[in-house]
């Protein structure tokens, strides 16, 4: 059910008043079937742009965006978005946040209400898989926030996406709640296979999760370096106290520094 994705060569200005601003230029990524990935660097640097390019939610100026052999024209269906706010709806319970990419998506939505006792089914077991079992018929605000980050990343894969993009989805969250949550997108992941694309500033986040982590320049971003992460998996959260693991968090940063100068 994974997908690859190779992004190649592409521009995107986004238009304006003052003649527009160029966002990325030139830019060319390629990740595996099944792989994660992280894109970092500094901010501006148009990791959120790549992120909407990739799911089709805006067009380049010119390049291409291939996933899974497709060349991407319009929004991305087999693709799962979180983001930083969980963007919860207030007034659905958990359960049915979880099952709305299945009210709206072929070709589910078609099936909806014939299946609506067994897509509940899908959607409380994926719940119970994040440690949320038990929570379906909660609203939001009855959650806290790293337990509404969890409802998010199961509504993210409740119709079972080939493609999972990040766009610094722990940000907001402290820094214990954040590892817990590294855990957990990292079991879904080695249990389920899908490929990943994190967007992130957390340099100790990227390391820890990915099979390799991009670093993009200033604005207009490119991919200046793409570091593979050589580190065993499974990994435990004892890994981000090894020298190594140190070691690849400060080259990061101190490519990030260099490009920042540029």
């Amino acid at each position: 059910m994974s997908a690859s994705v190779d992004i190649g060569n592409v521009t995107l200005t986004y238009k304006g008043m003052s003649g527009g601003v160029l966002a990325l230029k030139g830019t060319s990524l390629a990740v595996r079937r099944g792989e994660f990935a992280a894109v970092v660097g500094p901010s501006g640097c148009g990791k959120s742009s790549l992120m909407k390019l990739v799911t089709g939610l805006v067009n380049a100026d010119s390049g291409s965006i291939v996933i899974a052999g497709n060349k991407v024209v319009g929004p991305v269906k087999i693709a799962g978005m979180a983001f930083q706010n969980p963007n919860l709806l207030p007034w659905r319970k958990v359960i049915d946040n979880v099952l709305l990419p299945l009210e709206i998506v072929q070709p589910y939505r078609s099936n909806f209400r014939q299946q609506r006792a067994q897509y509940r089914e899908q959607a409380e077991a994926l719940l119970k898989t994040v440690g949320l079992g038990g929570f379906g018929d909660r609203y939001p605000w009855e959650l806290s926030g790293g337990m509404q980050q969890r409802a998010s990343l199961c509504r993210a894969l409740i119709h079972q996406p080939a493609l999972l993009m990040l766009d610094e989805p722990f940000a907001a969250l402290d820094a214990f709640t954040r590892e817990e949550l590294w855990c957990v997108l990292r079991d879904l992941w080695q249990k389920i296979g899908f490929t990943v694309i994190l967007v992130t500033h957390d340099l100790r986040e990227a390391t820890f999760l990915a099979d390799t982590v991009h670093v993009m320049s200033a604005r207009p971003g490119q991919i200046v370096v793409s570091r593979p992460v050589d580190l065993p998996r499974p990994r435990d959260l004892d890994i981000c106290f090894e020298p190594h693991f140190t070691e690849i968090v400060h080259e990061l940063r101190a490519k990030i520094a260099e490009v920042r100068q540029r």
